[in-house]
């Protein structure tokens, strides 16, 4: 796979300061633009690149860790390459480009597409942790197992996660779900945890993360997991969402309890033009997932 220059990657970095962190631990963006079952709005192809693009006008200095972030990791974004409009063969794909930046020892976070590329992206870590856990955030419980004819499609992301028998869940913000999903959950209570967006106000983040403690974990973000009042630019914005407090908080406890965090996506975002402020929110989300999974000795919340 090509590597950004620098400039051009996420964040738009120098060289000198990539290089600068040439000792620290690596991540590597991957841009998967997938759009192959979208339901109402269309545009998820364009989300990783306007991601990219948002990141260069993110503030490095983050004022809750009183550091520039960037400095502990070692920053590569990979150039765009070509995505199969088949969800399967794209799932195939995107698990051998996750594969290949594991096998280098780097964290990947992947710039969606549509949610349908979870799947594929926690492969290689399925494989290596048999009893990892998603933390989602999401407006949807993707659990139906298919949906318009597609058994891969985004509204089936979580359930074809769980078709790895070892793999739990814990969502957050959902507020959508349908009657035929309900017997999976009510016959998986045990790996699916559910905190409702109808019940935010009375959240209780230790609760929430004490089924992360001392587990490996992954963190896949649907954008239409925040409140539409933030987010716009996403298929189906929904009220009643997560807010970017309750977000951070959540990420910040989450890596503070789990054994580890070994990577990341985020997804959902179909830029609407003229309108910055979303795709700015997904850039600052993606810099402050790895603000918080490479601070050395991140202290314990207030």
């Amino acid at each position: 796979m090509k590597i950004l220059p620098p400039e051009e990657g996420f964040l738009g970095l120098s060289g000198d300061d990539v290089a600068d962190a040439a000792d620290k631990p690596g991540v590597t963006i991957v841009p998967y633009g997938l759009e192959a079952s979208v339901s109402y709005g269309g545009g998820t192809a364009a989300g990783p690149q306007a991601m990219i693009d948002a990141s260069h006008q993110v503030e490095l200095f983050d004022e809750e860790l009183w550091r520039e972030p960037c400095r502990d990791f070692h920053l590569n974004t990979l150039a765009p390459f070509d995505i199969p409009t088949d969800i399967p063969a794209a799932l195939d794909q995107l698990a051998g480009v996750v594969e290949g930046v594991l096998a280098e020892g780097r964290f990947p976070l992947t710039f969606g597409g549509e949610h349908s590329i979870t799947p594929g992206a926690i492969r290689p870590f399925v494989e290596r942790y048999p009893d990892l856990c998603l933390l989602q955030f999401d407006a949807h419980a993707d659990l139906r197992d298919g949906y318009e004819g597609e058994h891969f499609s985004h509204a089936a992301a979580m359930r074809r996660c769980l078709d790895h028998p070892g793999l739990s869940i814990v969502s957050v913000g959902i507020r959508n779900i349908s009657a035929g999903e309900i017997p999976f959950l009510d016959a998986n209570r045990d790996r699916i945890h559910i905190y409702w967006g109808k019940d935010r106000r009375d959240w209780d983040v230790d609760r929430i993360v004490s089924h992360l403690a001392g587990k490996t974990v992954y963190i896949t973000f649907d954008l239409d997991g925040f409140d539409s009042s933030l987010m716009q630019a996403t298929g189906t914005p929904e009220p009643g969402g997560v807010f970017w407090d309750d977000a951070v908080r959540i990420i910040r406890a989450a890596n503070q309890v789990a054994g580890k965090v070994v990577g990341a996506d985020i997804n959902e975002l179909a830029p609407i033009e003229g309108l910055h402020s979303c795709n700015f929110l997904a850039a600052k989300l993606a810099y402050k997932i790895l603000a918080y999974r490479f601070a050395d000795g991140l202290p314990k919340a207030a």
